[in-house]
């Protein structure tokens, strides 16, 4: 379905596309830090389709074609010393936005899958907002505490570099960036990754909106508390090569929410391999067909010759 545009009240209208039966149980997809909706790849979304998932994919407010909130960024040196005055919005704000998308679009309960600050956001919908949740998937992401899940300090000279405003120039940012914090042990979709980037770039390109975004991270603080009044089944799923969010914040992300499985695939960093996408893919669908009472449908099948990292599982 092509792109369409929802007002979900207080003055933000979220883009956003579907994919599948919407007479199947749904699943919204949350991106993050500065990232499109289109990082969550077609191919991915018609996959998780294909399990019986009528699959929804947004922009967050600040990127894309979603509402530009405005207003100053923080300073490197705010960032650095994490102040929480330079925020114009919260991570709590942002589930607002997606629990406005649920309801506007009758959606409500959903299954809610977030990867990085869209797993931050999607366990904030799960916590404040339970009635709409029917399960969470929270990959690649932490419950914001100082103690876990922290950045390798070798990433922060890119991570923090303001994007550029020329098109090419930007292309090669992301490409750098991404390859920085990317899986090391799967193949690189480098043409995929350089498409991504020029569709994002032609989409919406407000370098601010990242710092925004960034700052909202910061001035919601430690959620551990809030993350254990979570009551929906709940699957945290992340890399053991992760140098963004360490791999300590996925188990303190399991360790905070009731219940909560864990699974740690190795090899993965910091991103989604199209090697993965069966394994991850699989867990999703898994989850909600279990919650949902149904049959799960038949395993996607590996890419050919795609060589697929062991996990390793447990409960934390």
């Amino acid at each position: 379905m092509a792109e369409q545009f929802c007002d979900v009240g207080r003055g933000i209208t979220l883009c956003y596309e579907s994919f599948g039966e919407s007479s199947d149980p749904p699943a919204l997809l949350i991106m993050g830090l500065a990232t499109q909706m289109i990082a969550w790849h077609e191919d991915f979304c018609r996959q998780l389709a294909e399990r019986g998932l009528y699959v929804v994919r947004f922009d967050n407010r600040d990127v894309g074609r979603s509402s530009v909130v405005g207003g100053r960024p923080p300073t490197t040196a705010q960032l650095l010393l994490r102040s929480k005055r330079a925020a114009h919005y919260t991570l709590a704000d942002m589930a607002l936005d997606a629990d406005g998308l649920l309801s506007a679009l009758e959606l409500a309960p959903a299954h809610v899958i977030g990867a990085s600050m869209g797993g931050m956001i999607a366990q904030t919908l799960a916590a404040r907002y339970p009635e709409h949740v029917r399960s969470l998937v929270s990959i690649m992401s932490s419950t914001g505490s100082r103690w876990s899940g922290q950045p390798s300090p070798r990433i922060y000279r890119t991570f923090l570099r303001r994007a550029p405003l020329e098109r090419a120039a930007y292309i090669a940012h992301l490409e750098r960036l991404f390859t920085t914090i990317g899986s090391p042990g799967f193949p690189r979709e480098i043409e995929d990754l350089r498409a991504l980037a020029g569709t994002s770039f032609e989409r919406g390109h407000d370098p601010a909106g990242a710092g925004r975004q960034l700052a909202a991270i910061i001035a919601s603080g430690d959620r551990t508390a809030e993350l254990s009044q979570i009551r929906a089944p709940t699957l945290v799923i992340h890399g053991t090569a992760d140098p963004l969010v360490a791999p300590s914040g996925g188990r303190a992300t399991a360790r905070a929410i009731p219940g909560a499985k864990l699974m740690m695939i190795e090899g993965m960093a910091h991103d989604l391999p199209r090697a993965l996408w069966p394994r991850i893919i699989d867990a999703i669908a898994e989850q909600a067909h279990r919650v949902d009472g149904t049959l799960a449908a038949p395993t996607a099948p590996a890419a050919p010759g795609a060589a697929v990292a062991p996990e390793k599982r447990g409960y934390f």
